[in-house]
């Protein structure tokens, strides 16, 4: 079976409020949320070169966040670089969504095939008022590739349609080595969206409050299931702190 190694790479560290993350819950708690790109190495060395989400062209970090929280903000580029690799290097965009953060830096990758829900790709030309993250210009001159619900990406790697955050969210199940079938979720969340009993928490912000219910609730019980053996919530801090995944 194909597997990857997951290397994240932080564009950012945006200060918010935990009620962003979990709707009706823990507001008042002030947090810093990493902004995320993923990057999928292949145990075969012939896999292609694989990125989830693009994150941030930029950022700015209140002093003392990266000592405090343990973590290195990186641009785009570098972190990359750190990985010994160029934008030219990549074959595959997978994004979770596409709200500006996921997706600032997808022009450089000019080799790179971009996958995203079609529901996604409709509601960025058009986003309603209310969701002022989208900007379609982050795309332009992309090999789009629309997606329609489930699809395999690449041997290995697949996603399942989770809207609700947004309206074409997807997550991303990846094959590894040693830690089994890791789900990044499509859906901007931390830890406290999965509680160890009840039901998952919608996430704080979306479209659908009650697709967004039923996509974390979806991810809750895969994991029960079996079907998947780890969450990785795209804004959980720890990925950062304990390094690769593999």
């Amino acid at each position: 079976m194909s597997a990857y190694a997951i290397y994240p790479v932080i564009t950012g560290l945006n200060a918010t409020d935990q009620g962003i993350m979990t709707y009706q819950r823990h507001y008042g708690k002030r947090i810093h949320i990493p902004i995320y790109v993923f990057y999928l190495k292949g145990v075969d060395p012939d896999a292609p070169k694989i990125l989830i989400d693009t994150g941030l062209e930029d950022f700015m970090v209140d002093d003392g966040v990266e000592e405090e929280l343990g973590l290195k903000c990186e641009y785009f580029e570098d972190g990359l670089q750190r990985l010994g690799l160029t934008p030219d290097d990549i074959d595959i965009i997978v994004h979770t969504h596409l709200h500006n953060d996921h997706c600032e830096n997808d022009a450089l990758c000019g080799k790179a095939k971009v996958y995203a829900q079609q529901a996604e790709l409709d509601f960025m030309r058009d986003p309603h008022p209310l969701d002022h993250r989208y900007d379609a210009a982050y795309l332009e001159g992309c090999q789009l590739q629309p997606l329609r619900g489930e699809a395999e990406i690449a041997p290995g790697l697949r996603v399942i349609f989770t809207p609700g955050h947004t309206p074409g969210g997807q997550s991303v199940i990846v094959n590894t080595a040693n830690s089994g079938k890791v789900l990044i979720t499509g859906f901007c969340c931390n830890d406290l969206n999965f509680p160890g009993a009840g039901p998952a928490v919608c996430p704080g912000v979306h479209t659908d409050a009650i697709a967004g219910w039923e996509s974390a609730n979806l991810v809750k019980r895969m994991k029960e299931s079996g079907e998947i053996d780890l969450i990785l919530p795209c804004h959980s801090l720890w990925p950062g702190q304990k390094g690769v995944i593999d």
